[in-house]
C-alpha cells in the first residue's frame, strides 16, 4: 500500500550511509495539542496504511556494473529456520568496492513484531525486526552495506535465516522475505577502488577463538538484542524487586554488554535502546515510521587489538560476552558475536603485548521511591582502558581503547502502572588511539540514546503513548593533534497515538501521529531527510541540507 499525501517536498545532497550510529536528545514526553488534520488523511486509522518507511539514508552504490546473488527466499510461518547455499557471484571477480544486501518483506493479516537473522557460512550479517502488517497487506525493505563481510562471500557456504514466527487461527500474517546481495567489482582509481575489509571474518568455535599468527588488528561485533516477549524486551523499565511493579531486577534497569578474553574484562558498551514495532503498547506508533534501529540492528563494536599478542598464540581462547543487570538464570538476550582480522600480508607472526589494563568500579544504583506515585532513580557507569601493541612488519604499532559508559532514567508510575513513565539517556564514550607508523591517530566517538515517553489509561479505555527516542553521534578523528576528518548523527523519533484497548481489532478507533528527522553533517558532506505521518498516511517527505 503506498498511498500518500505529500506535504512539501526538497530535493537534497545525498551522503554516505555511516555505519557508526549514536543518539540523540529525547524531547519532552508532555502530550503536545492534535494538530489540525491534513486534508485526506482519514478520521482514524483504516484497514490499510502506508508501507513502512525510514528516514535514514540509502546505501551509496558506485557507479558500472554489478552481479546480484539471492541468498534466500522465504516464507515464514513457524521457529523453522531457512536453509539453503551461497555461491560467489560469477562474472564480478573476487575483489569488491562495495557489496550490499536488500531485504524485501510482505505480511498481510494480523502478526506481532517478529525479531529475525541471516547467517552466511555461521557469520552473522544481518539482524532485523519485522512491522506488524495491516488487514490489506504492507510491503518494506531494507539495506545494509555488507562490503565488511567480503572474505566470507568469496567462498561457498551454507545460508540459514529466520524470522521465528506463530501463525494460527488469531495471527494470520506469513513473513514473506527475498534476501539479495549486489556485488560491484573494484576497479583502479575512482569510487570503485576495493573496499579496505577485513582479510578474515570469524566466528566463535564453542566460545573460542583462534586467530591467525599474522592479526595485527582485530575487531569483535556483537548484534546484541534484548528480546523474546520477556521483560528483557522492555530493560529499559525495569525496576528493582521491591518496587510493585511488572517486570523486576534486582539491579534495575542498568544493562551493560560486556566482552572478556580468556576471563579478563576486554570491552564494555551500551547497549541500543531498541523499540520494536510493538513496543510501549502501543503498535499505531509504529505502523509506518519505525524506531531508530529497528529495521537494522547494528552490532556493538569491540576493537581488541591490545589483547592481539596473547591471541596470535596459535591457539583457541575464550570470548564470552555477558549482559550486566539480567537476573540470574533468566534468559532474554542473544549475544552472536564475529571477529573481523586484519592481517601482515609480510609476517607469518606477529607477536605483541598487553601493556595496560584498568578498569573503574561498576557504579548501579537504582532507588526506589514509594507513594501515589512510585518513582525508581536509576544511575550506572562503567570505565575500561586497555592498551597493548603489536610488532609488525613495518614497526610497533600500539593501540589504546578508552570506554566510559553512563546511564541516568527516572521511571514513575502509579497504582495499575497507569499511567507510567520514563525518561532515560545512556551515554557510551569512546577513544582508540593507533601510535606507530606514522603520527598518532586517534578516533573518538560520544554517542547519546535517549528516551522519553508516557502510557496513559483514560477515560472509555482509550490508552495513549507519547513517546520521543534519539539516537545521536559525534565522531571526530584526528593525526598527529589535526582534525582529519568528523561527522555529527541525529536520529529522533516522535510519535503520539491513542486508541480503545480491550475490543476487538476493527473497534480500536486508533489515531496517530509519528515523525522521524535523520541527519548527518560532516566533513564529507551532508543528509538531512524528515518524514510525517497522521492515521498512517504519509503527510510530509522532506530532504535537503
Amino acid at each position: 500500500m503506498k498511498r500518500r499525501i505529500v506535504m512539501s517536498m526538497l530535493a537534497g545532497a545525498t551522503l554516505l550511509a555511516s555505519t557508526l550510529l549514536g543518539a540523540a536528545p529525547a524531547q519532552s514526553a508532555q502530550a503536545p495539542s492534535p494538530p489540525a488534520r491534513p486534508t485526506g488523511v482519514p478520521a482514524e486509522f483504516g484497514t490499510d496504511w502506508h508501507d513502512p518507511i525510514t528516514a535514514a539514508p540509502p546505501v551509496t552504490r558506485p557507479s558500472g556494473p554489478s552481479c546480484q546473488v539471492t541468498v534466500a527466499e522465504a516464507q515464514f510461518r513457524d521457529f523453522t529456520p531457512y536453509s539453503g547455499g551461497y555461491t560467489p557471484p560469477k562474472g564480478c571477480g573476487d575483489r569488491w568496492s562495495k557489496v550490499v544486501l536488500r531485504m524485501d518483506g510482505k505480511v498481510k493479516g494480523r502478526q506481532f513484531d517478529r525479531l529475525g537473522y541471516l547467517h552466511i557460512g555461521g557469520v552473522e550479517i544481518f539482524r532485523t525486526s519485522t512491522p506488524q502488517p495491516s488487514p490489506d497487506g504492507i510491503e518494506w525493505s531494507v539495506e545494509k552495506d555488507v562490503t565488511r563481510y567480503s572474505d566470507t562471500f568469496r567462498g561457498d557456504h551454507a545460508v540459514e535465516m529466520l524470522i521465528g514466527n506463530v501463525v494460527d487461527d488469531t495471527y494470520t500474517g506469513v513473513i514473506d522475505v527475498k534476501v539479495t546481495l549486489t556485488f560491484y567489482p573494484a576497479r583502479e582509481g575512482g569510487e570503485a577502488r576495493e573496499a579496505p575489509a577485513p582479510d578474515r571474518v570469524l566466528t566463535l568455535d564453542q566460545g573460542t577463538l583462534t586467530t591467525p599468527r599474522n592479526s595485527e588488528r582485530i575487531v569483535a561485533e556483537v548484534y546484541a538484542t534484548g528480546s523474546g516477549g520477556g521483560c528483557e524486551e522492555y530493560w529499559y523499565l525495569a525496576v528493582p524487586s521491591n518496587a510493585p511493579y511488572s517486570c523486576q531486577a534486582d539491579g534495575g534497569p542498568y544493562r551493560e554488554v560486556q566482552i572478556t578474553v580468556d576471563g579478563r574484562l576486554a570491552g564494555v558498551a551500551a547497549p541500543f535502546p531498541t523499540v520494536w514495532t510493538g513496543g510501549w503498547s502501543n503498535p499505531f506508533l509504529w505502523y509506518v515510521v519505525p524506531g531508530p534501529r529497528a529495521f537494522d540492528v547494528k552490532p556493538i563494536e569491540y576493537d581488541l587489538t591490545p589483547f592481539a599478542g596473547i591471541l596470535n598464540d596459535g591457539r583457541p581462547h575464550r570470548v564470552e560476552v555477558s549482559v550486566v543487570g539480567v537476573p540470574e538464570g533468566q534468559a532474554g538476550w542473544s549475544t552472536p558475536v564475529n571477529v573481523l582480522v586484519w592481517q601482515d600480508a609480510k609476517r607469518a607472526h606477529v607477536t605483541g603485548k598487553l601493556t595496560a589494563h584498568s578498569s573503574g568500579d561498576l557504579t548501579n544504583s537504582s532507588t526506589y521511591t514509594p507513594g501515589s506515585e512510585h518513582r525508581v532513580d536509576t544511575e550506572g557507569d562503567h570505565r575500561l582502558t586497555v592498551a597493548g601493541y603489536v610488532d609488525t612488519s613495518h614497526g610497533r604499532v600500539t593501540t589504546t581503547v578508552r570506554r566510559s559508559l553512563a546511564n541516568t532514567s527516572t521511571h514513575r508510575w502509579a497504582d495499575g502502572e497507569n499511567p507510567d513513565a520514563l525518561k532515560a539517556t545512556w551515554t557510551d564514550d569512546e577513544s582508540v588511539t593507533v601510535d606507530g607508523r606514522g603520527p598518532a591517530r586517534t578516533a573518538r566517538t560520544h554517542r547519546t540514546y535517549t528516551m522519553d515517553g508516557a502510557t496513559t489509561i483514560g477515560a472509555g479505555d482509550r490508552l495513549r503513548t507519547v513517546l520521543t527516542l534519539g539516537d545521536r553521534a559525534d565522531v571526530t578523528v584526528t593525526r598527529a593533534g589535526h582534525r582529519t576528518g568528523w561527522y555529527r548523527l541525529d536520529d529522533t523519533y516522535t510519535g503520539d497515538a491513542t486508541y480503545t484497548i480491550n475490543v476487538p481489532r476493527d473497534q480500536r478507533h486508533a489515531v496517530g501521529t509519528s515523525s522521524e528527522r535523520f541527519r548527518i553533517r560532516g566533513s564529507a558532506g551532508c543528509y538531512d531527510r524528515s518524514l510525517a505521518t497522521v492515521q498512517g498516511v504519509l503527510t510530509e517527505e522532506r530532504e535537503g541540507c
